[in-house]
């Protein structure tokens, strides 16, 4: 029997007193955020939630986020996180697939009404029963008439409640991917696999209770969840929250709270590294923080050698996916760290590197990386068919291109959706973009493939460009060709001042393409 919630039961025993989520002004102890939960709980069981039924949750990185989600588990329910920048007929689309019986959801922001665009898509769904709106202080009435509140859910319900006590291979999350091929599907993941990966975690990043997490990564997005709620929670550390990564916010946050871990996706390594303040002592933090990790894109070699140069600490590179919980591949404190490398194979999981025709490259080579434990989702939920094509003979198949060296670490080369084919030659954007970067007027690159009547694919860049700086597009061009295959470099280059960014900082070549 294992419920995911016993992490923060677990915590609340241990320090009950304890800052276990900080936002703005407010401070709540594990055994106040473990009491709200007991709350929502008894207030899902209230309304006739039963085991297994599904509830949504739209909610930004708030204390109501833990609070509303181990609820859900100790009911024995399914949490269904949602990204909180989708419109109306996304969300409706996922509360149908998902079979979603309630809905919590938060009110917003004046300039993004959440709230009011996630009632109007859960009065769309007929099978959604119950929507409670997340305001943003606890009593606030609704801003919808008619509409209750997380706070008129858990009015009048007791702070203690019996855990449900689910099996470790029950259904604990259903988490939706990017949805780059298609419509998002959802994956499910258990209880089991969300407790290895957050236990794991702990000990790859070698802290302990006495640390100070900073979360800017959205909570409903997977690399936040595990890496940095569910393993801080197990772990009884203090964690500092930010609703959106601001780089100014990120070191206020950092020099106020003296924050020691730090978890980021590669651009925002970026703008943490071209962000400059009198106002931070950015010596002091630097003095703090004691281990940084990046996931979710493949970081720039530039970048992590810059960004550890300046702050003195180490960035621990690792590769996951939803479906994998998400760690399958780590670098480790304790042994040698290769950088560019996305390590090793996390305890339990094995990874394998194979062809188009499923049979195993040798080191050196490329291949579509594939992985198998305790790590893997269930499948996807309600399509079969889907599942089976991803999951082959229980190994997990990625879409990601990478090779392994003599010593064992893996090296991403590209999504395979990514990779470029321009007159029968691969072109992997990773390799330009690494190389691109390095150019002193070049701050940011992606490189995207499109349509050549004559060639198949051509390659563009699109490229954001260092304050201060300036290069024409025929000298930038001529610079990348003298020092990559003639085939690799990019014929057309567009200058922006910015990329397209998903939630996560993942930058969105779909968008791109457009």
């Amino acid at each position: 029997m294992l419920n995911l919630s016993v992490i923060l039961e677990d915590s609340a025993r241990r320090y009950p007193a304890k800052a276990a989520f900080t936002f703005m002004d407010t401070t709540l102890s594990f055994a106040q955020v473990n009491d709200a939960a007991n709350r929502v709980a008894n207030g899902l069981k209230s309304i006739g939630i039963e085991v297994g039924d599904k509830v949504a949750l739209s909610c930004p990185n708030l204390p109501y986020f833990p609070i509303i989600y181990f609820g859900i588990l100790k009911a024995g329910a399914v949490v269904v996180p949602l990204n909180c920048l989708l419109k109306k007929d996304e969300i409706e689309y996922h509360l149908q697939d998902s079979d979603a019986k309630a809905y919590f959801c938060f009110t917003g922001p004046t300039d993004f009404p959440l709230g009011e665009i996630g009632y109007a898509a859960f009065n769309a769904v007929k099978g959604c029963e119950h929507f409670f709106m997340i305001m943003h202080k606890p009593g606030m009435p609704s801003n919808i008439e008619g509409t209750r509140t997380l706070s008129d859910l858990m009015e009048g319900q007791s702070p203690l409640f019996e855990m449900y006590q689910s099996s470790a291979e029950d259904t604990c999350v259903i988490i939706y991917t990017s949805g780059t091929t298609g419509r998002p599907k959802g994956a499910e993941l258990t209880h089991s696999n969300l407790l290895w990966n957050a236990v794991l975690i702990c000990d790859l990043m070698a802290g302990d209770a006495d640390d100070v997490g900073l979360i800017v990564l959205p909570l409903f997005h997977i690399f936040g969840m595990t890496v940095m709620m569910n393993a801080g929670i197990y772990k009884g550390r203090s964690s500092v929250l930010l609703a959106r990564f601001d780089a100014e916010m990120v070191f206020d946050m950092m020099q106020k709270h003296k924050v020691t871990l730090f978890a980021g996706v590669p651009t925002m390594y970026w703008a943490l590294l071209n962000y400059t303040n009198p106002k931070f002592d950015y010596e002091s933090i630097a003095q703090t923080l004691k281990i940084c990790c990046s996931g979710g894109a493949s970081l720039p070699v530039k970048v992590l050698h810059d960004f550890e140069k300046r702050f003195n600490v180490p960035i621990i590179e690792g590769y996951g996916m939803s479906e994998g919980s998400p760690v399958v591949t780590f670098n480790q404190l304790n042994t040698v760290r290769k950088r560019g490398s996305i390590g090793k194979e996390f305890w339990g999981v094995e990874v394998k590197l194979v062809d188009t025709d499923s049979t195993e490259v040798p080191v050196g080579e490329k291949g579509e990386l594939l992985y198998r434990g305790h790590n893997v989702m269930k499948g996807y939920y309600k399509k079969p068919d889907e599942t089976a094509k991803a999951l082959q003979n229980g190994w997990m198949h990625s879409g990601d291109i990478a090779t392994k060296d003599e010593d064992g670490f893996y090296f991403i080369v590209d999504r395979t959706k990514d990779m470029i084919i321009r007159g029968g030659l691969k072109i992997y954007p990773r390799e330009v973009e690494e190389l691109m970067i390095k150019h002193e007027a070049v701050s940011l690159v992606a490189i995207i493939g499109i349509p050549h009547e004559e060639m198949g694919e051509d390659v563009k860049a699109f490229v954001v460009l260092k304050d201060g700086h300036s290069v024409s597009e025929a000298d930038l061009i001529n610079w990348t060709k003298e020092q990559i295959a003639s085939y690799k470099y990019p014929r057309h280059i567009e200058f922006v001042t910015a990329l397209p960014m998903s939630a996560t900082g993942k930058i969105l070549k779909r968008e791109l393409r457009k």
